[in-house]
């Protein structure tokens, strides 16, 4: 009887609680924030809109003078969220010192993501950037990238959209598909292995449902209204966080297994013949087992669904417009070298020319501002502190910029904000790189600015554009359902909720050597990737 009469009074503490708080009156925090009451916060508000968050944020923010607003919820911290670009630029370059992750977000993301880049600030941080980011401009990792590309793009991307387009082949979940192979080409770069995650005669890989089991769980658990929750089934190993400590042992001990393989492999191989993925490179920069198994981790989980987040809206909203297809597509075949007399293998690009891609770069761009991989990003201030806009932040309050929000904010990007369109790029200066962007960072933070802009910006563009004219070269594609608008949804990395459904046809291309037009799905050769 004791258990049921502990629950029962607090329950009714509870009740009480929430009676006073509504009799006390309520108050909008900061003038535009979501309704609040004494102690309960906005968690009415919060229940209210908790299936149209992004949206409900979005709105606030926009009808904020300062795009500021203050969100005091019970179980959480204060925070403060805003899509002001002056705040962002503020808080991950002026004072970038002042808000780092913190312990909040690194206790979420730790059990999987340990001592890696993305989960560490301080002295930590400092040393695997300055090692990443030597590694990241390093040639041999770029034309390791495209050699994997290439490579997987050729021996499973396009089979398997081949067999989409037999007669009968059905719908296909492009989303999936993207997934798969994005997991693939990470896993190839930054381990030195293969996982045949997109082979379609091979279940899927025990490391690659892993990963989607640990990045769901983590993705509750940010999402959590109380933080007590989890913590308390962590500390008791039930439920989903017993699931997820077994799924992050299947992780560890896969990738442990793998350093010491690999080195023991270098002992047996000539000084020639030395590997040039992230892990390998790590090994022999003398790092500790642990310390490498965490940064290849959290590379893995930078790399594996952003990049298909992204195209897999891309490719959603191209069928949408039509017109923006048409001429990403002309851009890609007037690029494409001609591989017949043996300058040129491969894809048919080198990476300067897809550097020069100003309509498919400014078309993904697009798409990633309203649609960015990550919806969100925080820090945690570690003294209090007085935003650009005036803003208050006390020590310890979460400060999180809207990327989402930002996307959508009229007094950023004009009244046509909420349209999909390629002019807000291709009307900026040229200067014959398209990478560069030409566009603030704090006003458009997907890749984040200051000390931690992403390292992997540029292979995450290229990747795309590699998917993006394998796909758009040899296959039409039209969705399952037209009428169909997706949700968005905001877990680690944002998805499309039940997937991207479309049929495939082999598209009809003119041919760069002469007007015939010809199959583009039937070439196989290694030798002319494009032809």
């Amino acid at each position: 009887m004791v258990p049921y009469m502990l629950c029962f009074q607090f329950v009714a503490c509870c009740l009480l609680v929430l009676l006073y708080s509504l009799r006390s009156g309520s108050t909008s925090s900061a003038g535009h924030g979501p309704r609040s009451y004494p102690l309960i916060g906005c968690l009415l508000a919060f229940y209210e809109n908790r299936r149209r968050l992004l949206d409900w944020y979005t709105e606030m923010l926009a009808a904020s003078p300062t795009q500021t607003i203050v969100v005091d919820r019970l179980g959480a911290r204060r925070t403060v969220v805003t899509a002001n670009p002056a705040n962002v630029e503020y808080i991950l370059l002026g004072n970038f010192g002042n808000y780092p992750k913190g312990k909040p977000f690194t206790d979420v993301l730790g059990d999987l993501l340990g001592n890696g880049i993305f989960n560490v600030d301080g002295d930590k941080w400092f040393a695997q950037r300055k090692l990443v980011s030597h590694e990241f401009s390093a040639r041999t990792l770029r034309e390791l990238e495209i050699a994997v590309l290439e490579a997987e793009a050729l021996d499973r991307l396009v089979p398997a959209m081949e067999a989409a387009a037999e007669p009968g082949g059905g719908a296909v979940d492009m989303q999936d598909v993207l997934r798969r192979f994005a997991f693939d080409v990470i896993c190839r770069v930054s381990l030195g292995v293969d996982p045949g995650c997109l082979d379609p005669a091979l279940p899927a890989p025990r490391l690659a449902t892993a990963f989607d089991a640990a990045a769901g769980i983590i993705a509750r658990r940010g999402a959590a209204p109380l933080a007590a929750v989890w913590k308390i089934k962590r500390a008791l190993n039930i439920g989903s966080e017993r699931r997820l400590r077994e799924e992050v042992q299947v992780i560890h001990e896969a990738v442990m297994d793998l350093i010491r393989s690999r080195k023991k492999e270098r002992f047996l191989v000539n000084a020639g013949d030395v590997r040039n993925d992230l892990l390998s490179r790590m090994i022999d920069c003398g790092y500790a087992d642990e310390d490498i198994r965490d940064m290849v981790i959290s590379f893995i989980m930078a790399g594996r669904d952003t990049t298909s987040s992204a195209l897999t809206w891309f490719f959603w909203l191209l069928m949408r417009h039509r017109d923006v297809e048409r001429d990403v597509l002309e851009e890609i075949t007037s690029m494409r070298r001609d591989s017949s007399n043996g300058t040129y293998t491969g894809e048919g690009f080198d990476l300067d020319d897809f550097r020069r891609m100003r309509v498919l770069h400014a078309a993904l761009s697009e798409t990633m501002r309203l649609y960015p991989p990550v919806a969100w990003d925080s820090k945690h201030a570690a003294a209090a502190d007085v935003l650009p806009d005036g803003t208050r932040v006390a020590s310890g309050d979460r400060v999180t910029y809207f990327q989402y929000g930002m996307g959508r904010m009229e007094a950023i990007w004009g009244s046509d904000a909420g349209e999909f369109s390629l002019e807000r790029w291709l009307a900026l200066p040229a200067d014959g790189n398209a990478a560069s962007g030409g566009v603030s960072p704090f006003k458009y933070p997907v890749f984040q600015g200051g000390p931690r802009t992403c390292l992997g910006r540029e292979m995450a563009f290229v990747q795309m554009k590699f998917v993006a004219g394998a796909i758009l070269r040899r296959f039409d594609l039209r969705p399952v359902d037209e009428g169909r608008t997706p949700a968005f949804l905001p877990l680690l990395t944002s998805h499309m909720h039940g997937g991207l459904k479309v049929t495939v046809r082999r598209r009809k291309v003119e041919s760069t050597t002469g007007n015939a037009l010809h199959d583009a799905a039937t070439d196989k050769s290694r030798s002319s990737f494009f032809s």
